[in-house]
């Protein structure tokens, strides 16, 4: 492959290695055997606290690690400017640490899979031929793109399976054309977000949902994936806006929310979507029924959510006029009387108070939306509430 350099051709890289995650994500579920062997629970910090099993598969971090290892092998500038979900290290049946890397040779992946998987050769070699296929997804829109900033400027969080919990579990629940899943594998997504390491704003994304629907013989899954560029007069995005889930009135609001979501905000977002909540599984998968125009506004309280999930789904509302915000802040900004208080999640830097993962939570809790008219009444709903 030769060597390019340039904002488009990223672009386009972004989304050949989606389409590779993707695929990894369907081998790994085609093996039940395998699919097995895959799972393994997190611990200490890097668990997410918000679920008493929150799993890492082996899917995830070799997804994270041949995206890191094809982006950084076309553009070098960018090694140690992607982060991902994931830590590397996985411990076999035999106890054994292993950390999992992609190899520049296929028959040095496949070896070091080999040990992951105690020695299954022919896991290791189905994973290994999907991690180096040399996959290139075209698009025309996305190759005309030119931005007057370069892979330099920029710094990329990968979110390998946003989704896990859906993905173990493999409702096979299809997504309704006009509507979305509440759970099910479409939740499931591969997430990759770009960001200016100089400010920290989200500048763009690739989704890709490896689960959308069943092929014409109903055996196996195809997907789609959608992108969005927002830097400067530049503003791009893929997704074709899809009738609304629930039909509009003038003052309806419609609420997405997590159903772990408290009561009470639950009962002040009721009051101003004539109670008709809605709710889904997935943090990307949320943001994205909100890219799409299936509802108005996604709304979580909580720090369960990360860079990693917000970053890619954030470029794409951008791109559209919309964005995603820190719920505490606009709050804080409510109660000193300030209207329209963007507060705009930003990528680039820890929160240095915390440990583990918990780092790079959204701490505020998100409000994400496409109109920004839509903040103020949310948040004056919520107003002393919560």
């Amino acid at each position: 492959m030769a060597m390019v350099s340039g904002m488009a051709e990223l672009l386009q890289l972004l989304l050949s290695v989606a389409e590779k995650a993707a695929n990894v994500a369907r081998v790994c579920r085609q093996e039940a055997a395998l699919f097995e062997l895959l799972v393994q629970e997190k611990t200490g910090v890097d668990k997410n606290k918000k679920f008493v099993q929150d799993f890492k598969t082996l899917a995830d971090v070799l997804i994270q690690e041949m995206i890191r290892h094809d982006v950084c092998a076309q553009f070098p500038e960018l090694t140690g400017f992607i982060q991902g979900e994931e830590s590397n290290k996985f411990e076999n049946g035999l106890g054994e640490s292993v950390t999992v890397t992609v190899c520049a040779q296929e028959e040095d992946t496949t070896a070091l899979l080999a040990k992951v998987l105690d020695g299954d050769q022919h896991a290791a070699s189905l994973l290994t031929t999907v991690i180096h296929q040399d996959l290139q997804i075209t698009d025309e829109a996305a190759e005309s793109l030119q931005l007057s900033i370069s892979p330099a400027d920029v710094g990329i969080w990968i979110d390998p399976i946003d989704g896990t919990s859906q993905y173990i579990e493999g409702k096979e629940e299809e997504e309704p054309d006009e509507g979305f899943c509440q759970s099910g594998l479409p939740c499931a997504l591969v997430l990759i977000g770009v960001y200016l390491r100089s400010t920290g704003q989200p500048v763009m994304g690739v989704i890709n949902q490896p689960f959308n629907h069943k092929d014409s013989t109903g055996e196996g899954w195809k997907g789609q994936h959608v992108w969005g560029v927002s830097y400067g007069d530049v503003n791009v995005c893929s997704v074709t806006q899809r009738r609304p889930f629930c039909p509009r009135t003038k003052d309806y609001l419609s609420v997405l929310l997590s159903s772990s979501e408290r009561p009470a905000v639950k009962d002040a977002l009721a009051a101003i979507s004539s109670g008709s909540l809605m709710y889904a599984s997935g943090a990307g998968y949320k943001i994205l029924c909100v890219v799409q125009g299936l509802v108005d506004v996604y709304v979580l309280s909580e720090s369960s959510t990360f860079k990693w999930d917000s970053c890619a789904p954030h470029a794409l509302l951008r791109a559209l006029g919309g964005g995603v915000s820190d719920l505490s802040e606009c709050l804080r900004a409510h109660l000193n009387g300030n209207q329209g208080h963007a507060a705009e999640l930003t990528y680039h830097q820890p929160h240095t108070e915390s440990q583990g993962v918990d780092r790079w939570a959204n701490h505020g809790g998100i409000i994400a939306y496409l109109d920004s008219s839509i903040i103020d009444k949310v948040v004056a709903a919520l107003a002393g509430k919560i």
